[in-house]
């Protein structure tokens, strides 16, 4: 895979994750329903799914070349760049109007 495609599929992942804790009502996807999920839950697995996109991010830039060592800049970045990935469904979930 090239560094381009490498690019394009973590960021494409990495939107899917961010949006997946606010589109469904299980635990990590695939735990048992919690109707309704509060935002603790929410938040836990966006980290969770966030730190699992920095690692396949990482995999990837092995498996390409020499992976780069980081520093806290880095994450504090890659945490923002998630939040605001997850804005979407943040919004679908939380801020919009509730019909009936």
């Amino acid at each position: 895979m090239t560094s381009s495609a490498a690019v394009w599929v973590v960021l494409a992942l990495a939107v899917l994750a961010a949006n997946l804790p606010f589109v469904n009502e299980r635990l990590f996807v695939i735990g048992p329903l919690r109707a309704p999920k509060n935002l603790g839950w929410r938040l836990l697995e966006l980290l969770v799914f966030g730190a699992g996109v920095v690692a396949f991010g990482m995999f990837l830039e092995a498996r390409i070349g020499q992976r780069h060592p980081q520093g806290w800049e880095f994450y504090a970045i890659v945490l923002c760049l998630f939040l605001t990935l997850a804005f979407p469904g943040f919004v679908w979930r939380v801020l919009r109007r509730r019909r009936g």
